[in-house]
C-alpha cells in the first residue's frame, strides 16, 4: 500500500522511452563509467501487452488539477519509481512464472515503502495469474536492493556467473 501522496498506475505502449531512461538510472548507479545505450534495444524487443509495467507518480497536492482555456486539466504524471515484469521458465520444475526485469526507485524516494509498494502489486497480479513463483535478478554488490528483496521473502536459488575472455574485435 502506498502513503499519501504517491499513486499506482499501469503504464502502456508509449511509456518506451522513459522504461528506458529508468532502466538507464538503475544501472548508472551502479556501472557509473559504463553507456547503456543498448537498453533501448532491450525494451524494444521484450516490451509488450504480456510484459505488464507499473509506475509509481508522486502526487503533488499543491497542483490540483487546473483550468486552462475552460477545461479541467489535470497535471502530467511525475513517475519516481517503477517496475516491469516479463516471463520466465523455472528450469527445475517447468513452471512459467512472472520475472522482474526492472525495479527502480528515485534514490530521493527510497526507504518509503514505495519498492515494497511496487513488489506487492507485482505479488497480487501473479497470484490473480494462477502463478506460483515470481523471479527475479540482483547484482551482487547492491546491497539495498537485496535487503528489501530477502526482508519480501525472497531467497537465492541459483548464481548467474560471468567470465570475461577478452574483447571481441
Amino acid at each position: 500500500m502506498l502513503k499519501p501522496g504517491y499513486q499506482l498506475r499501469q503504464g502502456a505502449g508509449l511509456d518506451r522511452a522513459l522504461l528506458v531512461k529508468f532502466m538507464q538510472r538503475t544501472y548508472q548507479e551502479l556501472y557509473p563509467s559504463a553507456s547503456f545505450a543498448h537498453l533501448a534495444q532491450t525494451v524494444e524487443q521484450y516490451f509488450s501487452a504480456e510484459t505488464p509495467l507499473w509506475w509509481v507518480d508522486r502526487v503533488d497536492q499543491a497542483c490540483p488539477d487546473q483550468q486552462v482555456n475552460d477545461q479541467q486539466v489535470t497535471p502530467l504524471p511525475n513517475p519516481i519509481g517503477c517496475v516491469w515484469l516479463g516471463m520466465a521458465i523455472d528450469q527445475v520444475t517447468g513452471w512459467r512464472h512472472p520475472h522482474i526485469f526492472l525495479l527502480y526507485v528515485d534514490p530521493a524516494f527510497r526507504r518509503q515503502g514505495i519498492g515494497s509498494a511496487l513488489m506487492q502489486q507485482v505479488e497480487a497480479w501473479a497470484r490473480q495469474r494462477g502463478d506460483r513463483q515470481i523471479g527475479l535478478q540482483v547484482f551482487q554488490q547492491n546491497q539495498p536492493a537485496r535487503q528489501l528483496y530477502e526482508k519480501l521473502g525472497y531467497h537465492t536459488q541459483s548464481m548467474w556467473m560471468v567470465k570475461s575472455i577478452g574483447s571481441a574485435s
